[in-house]
């Protein structure tokens, strides 16, 4: 790497935990450390949201995905939007009623601390295995642009986001992913400016190019099968609507950025708002691919390294710079969020709200450990692993989506009863995947599949009671 480039990412990562440090000194409870003192701008939330659930696979793959094939991706977007107006009309107003530190609490008080715990266990795992490898995955990519050996990648940008998410909690969190998002959507935007420039012809001659090629087609209305095809119109967009509800409605590190902001319809314009800017990031980034297939005359080239074969043979000294910054910052983004919403959860749900401060910043210290950990014992190769990782969500958002239902519900239910329901729902996921059902089917069937569960061991517990 050139010196330039090197100042470059040294500035960024010095400049981001100098802002930690800084921060730090709001921090008086663990409130204010889990939520920011419920006083951050609602701008902030959203662009800390998209920042948040915009991982180095996002910013690598998406490329690639246009480089391959087309923008069909945009349905699964479209329909985003759809699941964060269901969170935000049907989810936010009890948590912010409720006035919850972590949203399983809202499980605790409607049914048991027992199901409470037991949500939140289901949550800890989901964190682990998806982000950890979402981490290991940003080392691959920093070592193929810079050379590192993976593992000295991995300790820096861990220790790196451990310090400043340890210093500044949630506050430093948001307003550092705020400017991270500005920083990797703007590194694709610089990407599409040079790969114009390589290109001959007028914006619009280059898009007809992209037309012909069949490159900037976005729905697919035919299909054999519905139900195996994820990237059919429907398929993809009820699967993004579902998996946007139950991510951004069940999942704590998505709803805490949302609970720090200042009232419930604050938190309304963060999470749709934030909607609308991933569809916008994923049309950058779709674009970025389909002209980088043009500027390399769609020669084959490994999967996924579409994006980082241009960063580094033909983006100038400098530029380059700025987009492996923006490389970093989606992989901090996420794991600053994971580290501070793990540790939220474990001391809320675990040990309750009168935890200490300094107990929260120890079990910071312990998550982003586990994830350094699991980052370094695997490696790019360990494909089992990394399968698991990140189809991890696809497998217990439903279970816990369902949960959330059925707080809504006046009807009462045992503990039992629940967690028959939410370990068959994780079942029926595999059961489903084993006979071929798309992906995008999986979070619908397993929401459906936990309350059916749930009213039947019910039913049959009452049954023989009387």
């Amino acid at each position: 790497m050139h010196w330039i480039d090197i100042s470059i990412i040294i500035l960024f990562l010095g400049g981001v935990t100098a802002f930690g440090i800084y921060s730090g000194r709001f921090n008086k409870t663990t409130e204010d450390y889990f939520l920011g003192g419920r006083d951050l701008p609602w701008a902030v939330a959203l662009f800390s949201i998209v920042a948040t659930e915009t991982s180095v696979l996002t910013f690598v793959s998406v490329p690639g995905m246009a480089y391959r094939g087309d923008w069909t991706f945009l349905q699964l977007a479209m329909g985003y939007i759809i699941g964060r107006f269901m969170v935000s009309y049907f989810l936010l107003p009890k948590f912010y009623d409720s006035g919850v530190t972590s949203i399983y609490e809202v499980i605790g008080e409607r049914f048991s601390p027992s199901v409470q715990k037991a949500a939140s266990a289901v949550f800890l795992l989901t964190r682990v295995l998806a982000d950890s490898i979402r981490f290991l995955a940003t080392a691959v990519v920093v070592q193929a642009v810079t050379g590192w050996p993976i593992w000295q990648a991995v300790l820096l940008i861990g220790i790196i986001t451990l310090g400043y998410t340890l210093s500044g909690g949630i506050r430093t969190v948001m307003w550092i992913d705020s400017f991270q998002f500005i920083l990797y959507l703007g590194g694709g935007l610089l990407a599409i400016y040079y790969a114009l420039q390589s290109l001959d012809g007028s914006f619009s001659d280059i898009m007809a190019s992209l037309s012909q090629a069949g490159k900037t087609h976005i729905f697919n209305l035919g299909t054999d099968n519905f139900l195996t095809e994820p990237w059919f119109f429907l398929s993809a967009f009820i699967g993004g609507a579902f998996l946007s509800f139950a991510s951004h409605g069940a999942d704590h590190m998505m709803v805490q950025r949302v609970l720090g902001t200042r009232n419930l319809k604050s938190a309304q314009k963060a999470m749709i708002g934030s909607g609308f800017f991933v569809l916008l990031q994923f049309f950058i980034f779709l674009l970025v691919g389909s002209l980088i297939y043009l500027q390399m005359g769609g020669v084959e080239i490994q999967k996924d390294r579409e994006f980082t074969h241009f960063i580094t043979t033909v983006l100038p000294v400098g530029v380059r710079g700025l987009l492996l910054a923006g490389i970093l910052s989606a992989a901090m983004s996420t794991l600053s969020s994971s580290i501070n919403a793990l540790a939220s959860s474990s001391v809320i749900d675990w040990f309750g709200k009168t935890a200490s401060l300094s107990l929260s910043k120890l079990l910071s210290i312990f998550w982003a450990g586990v994830l350094i950990l699991i980052a370094l014992v695997f490696d790019e190769g360990d494909s089992a692993i990394v399968i698991v990782g990140l189809q991890i969500a696809s497998f217990t958002y439903g279970g816990l989506l369902g949960l959330f239902i059925l707080t809504k519900l006046k009807r009462d239910f045992s503990d039992v009863s629940l967690i028959i329901g939410l370990l068959g729902s994780l079942a029926t996921v595999f059961i489903l995947k084993s006979f071929g059902l798309a992906w995008t089917w999986f979070i619908l069937c397993s929401t459906l599949m936990n309350i059916a569960l749930v009213y039947l061991s019910h039913w049959i517990m009452s049954f023989k009671k009387s």
